[in-house]
């Protein structure tokens, strides 16, 4: 096969790659890979960008959320029916408490790479490669498992998927049906946070009840979309999966619908940013506190150079404490640009931090304090806070200190399971997504004036609601 549009990424600086002992045997993965049928549509990859376009402009939200890194072995029917639910109750929280549609995005299917700070791991006399993700090695520190092995790839092709199958099957055959969102908390122990959970189900059951009494069609709330996404770190297995659409002549990648850069490789003339510049899936790039005005303006050419809406999100992950200096002058540059961008707010990234017992882990007010901020920032600036994007978990895992259940350095040896970074829990990220919720709300009431509240009882007067039954019930959970 001669050269390919998108192959002029090999031209430029690749940075995260991992490194294989036999050429040859990579050639042949590449092309196996290149054989394959699509893990995704380009229909579908062209509805999300549509729907992020639309959230750019303030009339939906989008919720991502997944695990840090997934493993092949975790890559199980109820890990994932686990994380679907987390999702979806998530996004009915943020659906009714902002009274707008959440666009809702895995990191599911495909996040199987990830970038680490150094090529190598030494424990004492040993120095081995690096954990890269299963799509490149294995976690366990001997020579064979840490390996980096380009047969690893086609297994991440199948483990995509058979996890795609199963997202399909969950979401449209059935399980999502609105009319079953009690149903969902099923198997979760009694806390202040799922009773919340359980009172929304309530006003949503009522609502359903009185809209089938009034003859309404629910084939839209028997289905959602849950869409795919992860960082597009190993270029091999990206460029292997990029096809040309049939009926566009477009290319697509098509190992997930909605990709990203990465801080560590956002460079404007790397190799990443090279090869995502070609397809058309809507895209991604991760901004940590360096992040420049001029790179914002940079990445913007290379990557939505006509300023088409929903092509370019730019996910901040600044951490709490320099959020508030670095992000307005970002979004002032893209102003002043014109070209519309999709911002989205990463809390989780910036603000690991390491506790005296030696583990890796994140505060739930930290967290909170960046989300808050990113709205208050957006609010004063007159743009638009269009998403969220979490690491998390439909398991009961301690990973992550703080929030209603009170979870503390010495509760992280409990159930600390992540191989990279940690993750909030199912109850964590319904408490997030409660308080989102709220902001969400308020930002949109605020967006569209006295609109809402003239029809009636407006997004915020019904979350208010709520937090009043809330207080009546003494649930502390904000």
């Amino acid at each position: 096969m001669g050269a390919l549009p998108w192959d002029s990424w090999r031209e430029k600086e690749a940075q995260h790659q991992p490194s294989y002992d036999d050429p040859a045997d990579v050639t042949r993965v590449v092309t196996e890979l290149r054989r394959r049928p699509p893990l995704v549509f380009a229909g579908e990859v062209d509805r999300l960008r549509q729907a992020m376009g639309r959230a750019g402009e303030g009339e939906a939200f989008i919720l991502i959320g997944g695990d840090c890194a997934e493993t092949f072995a975790q890559s199980t029917a109820d890990q994932l029916r686990l994380k679907i639910q987390t999702l979806l109750q998530m996004a009915v929280v943020l659906t009714y408490g902002s009274s707008m549609p959440v666009v809702k995005i895995g990191r599911i299917a495909g996040q199987y790479a990830k970038p680490r700070s150094s090529p190598v791991e030494t424990r004492g006399p040993v120095t081995l490669p690096s954990y890269l993700g299963d799509a490149v090695n294995a976690f366990e520190f001997d020579p064979v498992s840490r390996r980096n092995d380009p047969q690893r790839l086609l297994e991440t092709y199948q483990y995509s998927a058979s996890s795609l199958n199963l997202i399909r099957a969950f979401t449209k055959g059935g399980y999502a049906d609105l009319r079953h969102v009690h149903e969902w908390n099923r198997g979760f122990a009694s806390s202040p946070g799922y009773k919340r959970y359980e009172r929304l189900a309530g006003e949503i059951s009522r609502a359903v009840r009185f809209m089938e009494a009034a003859g309404a069609d629910f084939e839209n709330l028997r289905q959602v979309d849950l869409f795919s996404s992860h960082e597009a770190l190993v270029l091999e297995y990206e460029s292997a999966l990029t096809r040309i659409d049939s009926r566009t002549g477009h290319p697509y990648d098509t190992s997930g619908h909605f990709l990203w850069i990465g801080e560590r490789t956002r460079d404007v003339d790397s190799a990443h940013v090279d090869l995502l510049s070609h397809v058309r899936n809507p895209l991604g790039v991760k901004l940590g506190p360096t992040a420049t005005p001029q790179d914002v303006v940079d990445l913007i050419e290379a990557l939505n150079p006509d300023g088409e809406p929903g092509r370019l999100t730019l996910m901040t992950r600044m951490g709490a404490d320099l959020i508030e200096d670095v992000l307005p002058d970002l979004i002032e540059a893209q102003q002043r640009d014109g070209r519309p961008v999709t911002w989205v707010t990463d809390p989780m990234h910036g603000n690991t931090i390491q506790t005296e017992n030696g583990y890796k882990t994140r505060d739930f007010e930290t967290i909170m304090r960046e989300v808050r901020s990113f709205f208050a920032i957006h609010d004063e600036l007159g743009t638009v806070p269009a998403g969220l994007h979490v690491e998390l978990t439909g398991a009961d895992v301690t990973e992550v200190i703080g929030g209603a259940a009170g979870l503390d350095e010495v509760s992280l040896v409990r159930r600390y399971e992540t191989l990279v970074d940690p993750r909030l829990n199912h109850q964590q990220s319904l408490e997030i997504a409660f308080q989102v919720a709220a902001l969400a709300a308020e930002a949109n009431d605020d967006a569209e004036n006295s609109a809402q509240t003239q029809s009636g009882e407006s997004s915020a007067a019904a979350w208010a609601l709520l937090d009043a039954e809330r207080l009546d019930d003494g649930d502390t959970d904000n």
